[in-house]
């Protein structure tokens, strides 16, 4: 009783006071890592950009593969992660009345681990130690700091789970029988679908380092790569996930609306996290070694994530277009013009949910097997990525800025700062089309990833694709403006926009709408689902792969 009084209390506090200034430091610290990130990763993708169009010429002391290892390191990694950190354990804080203290140390340890292996990952990137690439598969050896380094870096995304967990199950006992708000149940979603994944990758990385060693002679490369792709998969909808929560919950108070059906966010979020795992092996289609049926399998599995994210377009638009009618929108289309255009909140997320049409199609591509074959090794890939990354993920990343970053600093946004805001969005939108676009028709005349400037002796065919490749020249250059401004936005709202308070947009349902069943919380039943479905799609294919091991590799070395 008194625990519960006692958070009853924090809650009305919090609501009266603005953000726990303790959680706030939590959360803007680790904002400012993924910024800074941002900016040291935008630099090298310009230079590779133009490495790769043939425009410009690296110095001797740095090639295209650290270029691009460090590009590919610091933004899908190390950015998307401090990221999703910062602004999930915010939401935790505003939902959950305050973090615990317990919860604060976690998340503090979470920050210290993951920026000890970052140095060391990519110190070995900067000294020509580690050109392996974001995958770093084997044969391919880093140096033994590196993989060092990552084990680091996943330590500091268990302990922030284990923070989430301790907070949310404490919730729930001084809550009994009622349901979860709604961000801290995605949140829930989010790290327990991040702790499991990363199991796999972690299993990898501790073969790795006796590998690298030399302590032992040969590593099982299938096995290797297989386990990055448990990871690998499933981090691209992680950073669905938390994209998708700001869909669901910011977005509708942002245009005046009311979130949709929270029985069907529910199931959302568990679907995503049981199907999620599963489907790595549509990365390795063209990998020998792996049954029909197995591959079969994992593409069916990837396939069945179209069924949440449908839920989700329909969730979405039905939103939308209630709130626009409700301003008086008429016609069929008429509800279009009444949303909030010149407001960064919503129009950042809202072309990240466009663009995620086209991805989806992409990625269904990726996904089938005859179509695979003609662009796995090629531009397209890449194109694909940065459409759903760099798109529907990222851009909705900036729109959350645009709100979370004052209310954590207890700052106003200013009308020009969302004037620059909608200016920095407009620029990556133009920018992210041109590169990704022209990816994809290059990778379609079979311009392949991952290799640096080259015409292949003036090959007809080789030359057909410099043209695409200096309009991807062009677009890298806008991304780097784009995320300068984004840069300067964060500092400014951090630190120098007026202080005031500003608030955390959280939806509600709309009028007489039925409340979440209790049945969406049992986790520990999601959890048992999750493992069977992980076990049905890896056991048989990991243990074969051992059993009937080839001689396995010693490390490689190409640089």
């Amino acid at each position: 009783m008194k625990q519960t009084q006692a958070l009853n209390l924090q809650q009305k506090t919090i609501k009266a006071l603005g953000v726990n200034t303790s959680d706030a430091k939590v959360s803007l610290s680790y904002l400012s890592v993924a910024f800074l990130t941002l900016l040291i990763g935008g630099i090298l993708g310009l230079v590779q950009g133009l490495e790769r169009a043939g425009l410009m010429e690296l110095p001797p002391w740095i090639n295209y593969y650290q270029v691009l290892t460090a590009h590919g390191i610091l933004l899908l990694l190390v950015f998307s992660t401090t990221f999703t950190i910062g602004y999930q354990y915010a939401n935790l804080s505003h939902a959950l009345g305050g973090l615990l203290p317990k919860v604060r140390k976690f998340a503090w340890t979470g920050f210290i681990l993951m920026v000890i292996g970052v140095v060391l990952a990519v110190t070995m990137v900067v000294l020509n130690e580690a050109s392996v690439l974001y995958t770093f598969y084997p044969p391919l050896a880093a140096h033994p700091v590196f993989y060092i380094g990552l084990v680091f870096v996943v330590l500091g995304i268990f302990a922030c789970c284990i923070g989430v967990f301790i907070n949310y199950r404490h919730w729930r006992k001084n809550h009994p029988g009622q349901t979860t708000p709604l961000l801290a149940f995605f949140a829930m979603g989010v790290f327990v679908l991040w702790f499991f994944a990363s199991i796999g990758v972690t299993v990898e990385v501790l073969t790795l380092i006796p590998w690298s060693m030399g302590i032992v002679e040969t590593t099982n490369v299938m096995v290797g790569r297989t386990l990055f792709w448990w990871f690998g998969h499933s981090l691209v909808n992680i950073w669905y996930l938390v994209a998708t929560s700001a869909w669901y919950v910011i977005v509708p108070k942002i245009i005046g609306g009311r979130h949709f059906n929270e029985k069907l966010i529910r199931l959302v979020v568990i679907l995503l996290v049981i199907l999620n795992i599963p489907g790595g092996f549509h990365h390795q289609i063209i990998d020998p070694g792996i049954s029909e049926s197995i591959k079969f399998l994992h593409v069916f599995m990837s396939l069945s994530i179209a069924v949440p994210s449908l839920m989700t377009a329909f969730a979405m638009f039905a939103v939308l277009e209630r709130a626009g009618r409700r301003k008086g929108g008429k016609g069929l289309l008429g509800w279009i013009g009444k949303l909030p255009w010149g407001d960064v909140r919503f129009l950042a997320p809202m072309i990240a949910m466009i663009a995620f049409i086209p991805g989806g199609a992409g990625g269904i591509v990726n996904t089938s097997n005859q179509m695979n074959q003609v662009i796995h090794n090629t531009l397209w890939v890449v194109g694909h990525f940065h459409v759903t990354v760099g798109m529907s993920v990222v851009m909705t990343f900036f729109g959350i800025c645009y709100w979370l970053i004052p209310y954590l600093a207890k700052r106003k946004l200013t009308p020009q700062m969302n004037r620059l805001g909608v200016i920095q969005t407009i620029i990556w939108t133009v920018g992210m089309i041109l590169m990704a676009g022209s990816q994809h028709l290059a990778g379609l005349l079979g311009d392949p990833r991952r290799t640096s400037y080259t015409t292949y002796g003036d090959h007809p065919t080789a030359l057909s694709w410099v043209p695409y490749e200096y309009v991807m020249g062009i677009g890298a250059t806008l991304l780097l403006l784009g995320v300068i401004i984004q840069v300067y936005a964060v500092i400014n709202m951090m630190f120098f926009a007026p202080k005031g308070k500003t608030a955390f947009p959280v939806s509600e349902p709309e009028d007489g709408a039925p409340s979440a069943p209790m049945w969406t919380e049992r986790w520990g039943l999601w959890v048992v689902l999750l493992l069977m479905v992980v076990a049905m799609a890896y056991v048989v294919p990991i243990v074969d792969m051992i059993v009937n091991a080839p001689p396995g590799s010693p490390p490689i070395r190409t640089w």
